[in-house]
């Protein structure tokens, strides 16, 4: 008879419900005759410091110890834990450098989702770090693993990620508890018991499942569909004529473009890629590269086309989702009053971009005329209710402006910048595929929005320009395109760049003239008198 209690991690973000897991467990435990103890380690903030929470279970009933009671500990002990459950897997990672999980005796349950660390956030590229080594590291350090995305079934069940988590412990059969005992104590919850009883129900069946975990780990989990599938949501004449390495990409590029606008716009996207296909096809006719070019466009095309604009602010603003996200955050419950304030500063150039181009243009002359003048850009500071029906309204009608987005100044300004980048692909596809794949690959240079994005759009332009072209061969022209690229991102004021710029050969970007304001010096004050 094993005499050792039974240990297990629990680590959450903050507002993911660890404590009530740890609740629930402990609720469990007493119930069935088991004796249990809880403690926690407390942390920062939501992804500065997880709380991580410590359960020890005896697993032998009071009933049969005679009046003996065992003695627990009140922290985890590196490399002596039994279980780990984890809602987050970079967390989880940094729970196995610590040592808490040994390769002889640790279960590892974890979340494939991740909850970006504000270092990631601030990358002016894609700072993400790679799931695949974080996978690898969870595999090398555990007895046996589990891994699945939790909130992705906390989503699909309406619920929180602690049920998931619950129902994933109860699938493992750590603790020696029937699956009864832990739906009794869910159902004792009242207030949104079904919902956790489905989260909970789909957690234990994927965890139960030690095949079905295994080839989600190696295959699922890494987003590498089969050759011969097509991506969820991807309509069945764009499944037969792109190749099935794209799919993925093109499912979720074509539902975003589709959304943002209209069918129209979404056909517009379609075309722009497979001119991409056409040419790749013919410089790499065997798919040896897995059509990478076709791939990228697909994800940097959607993103510069589904441009953000006041229309798009509004219709985000003012969705029921949205409004469900907020209300789960500040955890306002159905008979609780809620009330939202958005504040918005739209100024000229939000306005000029729904006008026509000679309209937009005397709009934002005038702008700059005022700034010339030493007076601020205009602007409109405005807060809006969204709680209350006039805001909501108010959200609405401009949310259905999408007609009038086709017929204003930014996006005919948008789609003339985007052709340019286009066209770089293409040729320089035809003409080698490396060089097409690091043009295609400046499509990360367009993100963010007001001078961040317009920065980006010239950095891209400027780079075609001089880089992409010229009698240099396509490997040295893609070399120096993939070091320029590189640069921009590393350094938002754009020095890396131009130094990138004049070591390949290429003039560095043009000083851009600002406004100089004067300001009023302040009347001299009289001496103060002796």
């Amino acid at each position: 008879m094993k005499q050792q209690p039974i240990t297990l991690l629990i680590c959450a973000l903050g507002g993911e419900g660890g404590g009530v897991l740890t609740e629930w467990l402990v609720d469990i435990a007493r119930h069935a005759g088991y004796a249990a103890q809880s403690t926690s380690i407390p942390g920062v903030a939501q992804r500065t410091g997880a709380t991580t929470y410590y359960i020890e279970v005896f697993p032998v009933p009071l009933a049969q110890l005679g009046g003996r009671r065992p003695v627990f500990s009140l922290n985890p002990v590196p490399g002596a834990l039994d279980a780990i459950v984890s809602s987050e897997l970079l967390e989880t990672t940094r729970q196995i450098g610590n040592g808490m999980s040994s390769p002889e005796r640790t279960a590892v349950i974890t979340s494939s989702s991740r909850t970006l660390t504000t270092q990631e956030r601030m990358q002016l590229g894609d700072g993400r770090a790679d799931s695949a080594p974080l996978l690898d590291v969870v595999k090398t350090f555990s007895r046996e693993h589990h891994v699945f995305d939790m909130g992705a079934v906390a989503r699909e069940s309406g619920t929180v990620v602690s049920a998931v988590m619950l129902g994933a412990v109860a699938g493992s059969g750590l603790f020696p508890f029937p699956r009864e005992a832990y739906e009794t104590v869910i159902r004792q919850g009242g207030r949104g018991a079904e919902a956790s009883l489905r989260g909970f129900a789909k957690a234990f069946e994927l965890v139960s499942a030690p095949r079905a975990q295994a080839a989600y780990v190696s295959g699922l989990l890494l987003n590498q569909e089969h050759e011969t599938t097509k991506a969820p949501g991807l309509p069945a004449d764009l499944a037969q004529k792109f190749p099935p390495a794209v799919h993925e990409l093109l499912a979720l590029g074509h539902a975003r473009v589709l959304e943002y606008q209209d069918a129209a716009y979404a056909r517009l996207y379609v075309q722009r890629l497979a001119q991409v296909l056409d040419a790749e096809r013919a410089s790499d006719p065997a798919g040896a590269q897995g059509f990478a070019t076709t791939r990228e466009m697909a994800r940097w095309l959607a993103l510069w086309m589904a441009f953000d604009d006041i229309v798009r602010v509004a219709d985000l603003k003012s969705r029921a989702s949205r409004t469900q996200r907020v209300r789960g955050e500040v955890k306002a419950g159905s008979d609780d009053l809620l009330k939202v304030y958005d504040h918005f500063k739209p100024g000229a150039p939000e306005f000029a971009a729904l006008l026509p181009q000679g309209l937009a243009q005397r709009v934002l002359a005038w702008d700059q005329r005022r700034a010339v003048s030493g007076r601020q850009p205009w602007a409109m500071p405005l807060k809006i209710g969204t709680h209350s029906v006039f805001g909501m309204l108010s959200l609405r009608l401009l949310a259905s402006l999408k007609w009038l987005r086709v017929r204003g100044s930014r996006y005919a300004t948008e789609q003339a910048m985007i052709e340019p980048w286009l066209a770089g692909v293409v040729l320089g596809t035809r003409t080698h595929w490396q060089l097409g794949h690091e043009i295609a690959l400046c499509g990360r240079l367009i993100k963010g929005y007001g001078s961040t994005n317009e920065r980006g759009k010239e950095n891209l332009l400027h780079v075609l320009q001089h880089l992409a072209t010229g009698d240099a061969p396509p490997e040295t022209r893609a070399a120096a395109i993939a070091a320029a690229r590189t640069a921009a991102l590393a350094d938002e004021g754009g020095k890396a760049l131009d130094q990138a710029l004049v070591q390949h050969g290429a003039p560095a970007r043009p000083v851009k003239a600002q406004p100089i304001r004067w300001m009023k010096r302040p009347p001299a004050q009289p001496a103060p008198k002796a």
